[in-house]
């Protein structure tokens, strides 16, 4: 396989569990380079903690996982560090620092993280927000922003490092169908201008089919399907048919304790 092929996140047989509790049961999942890899899966039933093992906030209890063919399970603190400046993190509630302005937040990283002058900060944080439209928010406070333009921050946030890889966790909860679909939007134009591979968390089906070239379904702690979205639409597994249209006849409510 050549370098170009090799997969930007690569999974291998990983499982986590707290006490006696088991959340992944043994996930294999490759992710390719430039590809928008969509997770699906029930509340609580373990995508955003596969976020985490990517970043090297958890460590597995078994299995391997692997970010550019470097073993993440292996790294001590200054390699997972190194590591997380090629990864942009957007979280669900953008999480923005309330006490720093808009140019702060997104300057922050950059500041504790690389040499660059505040001049060069600047430029970066202006290039940002120019991409997410949203220059005019440069000397704003979170909270004199509403809920999508905090979101659209995030995203600006989330790529002021230039990363390789964007990690998204429920990008578009919360938020009405058009703000929605305007972060949709902005999640595929960012992975295109800057040639990133992006791994994005939701439950949301409309987001999901929008964004994704490819889309995995975590069920039970397993990765029980991974194609294509168009395969996913027409996929007669018993468990995806019923997650994608949302019906409450099917397996998944047969299978969750009442």
């Amino acid at each position: 396989m050549s370098d170009a092929a090799k997969p930007t996140v690569e999974l291998r047989d990983v499982r986590l569990s707290f006490d006696e509790k088991e959340v992944l049961a043994g996930v294999s999942l490759s992710v390719p380079p430039r590809s928008r890899l969509v997770v699906l899966g029930q509340s609580g039933g373990g995508k955003s903690t596969l976020l985490r093992l990517i970043l090297g906030l958890l460590r597995p209890s078994s299995g391997e996982i692997l970010f550019n063919s470097l073993k993440v399970t292996r790294m001590g603190r200054l390699r997972l560090n190194r590591m997380r400046q090629k990864i942009g993190m957007v979280y669900q509630y953008s999480a923005l620092i309330s006490s720093l302005s808009v140019r702060d937040n997104l300057a922050l990283p950059l500041e504790e993280l690389t040499t660059k002058s505040r001049s060069e900060i600047d430029h970066l944080v202006e290039e940002k927000l120019a991409l997410v439209g949203m220059s005019d928010a440069r000397d704003k406070m979170p909270a004199e922003l509403s809920g999508g333009m905090r979101k659209r921050i995030g995203l600006a946030r989330g790529i002021i490092m230039d990363p390789e890889l964007i990690l998204y966790d429920e990008p578009t909860a919360g938020l009405d169908p058009v703000i929605s679909a305007v972060i949709d939007e902005l999640i595929i134009s960012l992975s295109e201008k800057i040639g990133a591979t992006s791994i994005i968390v939701t439950h949301e089906m409309g987001s999901a089919f929008k964004v994704a070239t490819h889309m995995a379904m975590l069920y039970q702690g397993r990765i029980i399907a991974s194609d294509t979205p168009e395969n996913f639409k027409a996929s007669t597994h018993p468990v995806v048919a019923q997650f994608i249209a949302g019906d409450t006849q099917g397996p998944i409510l047969q299978a969750t304790p009442s």
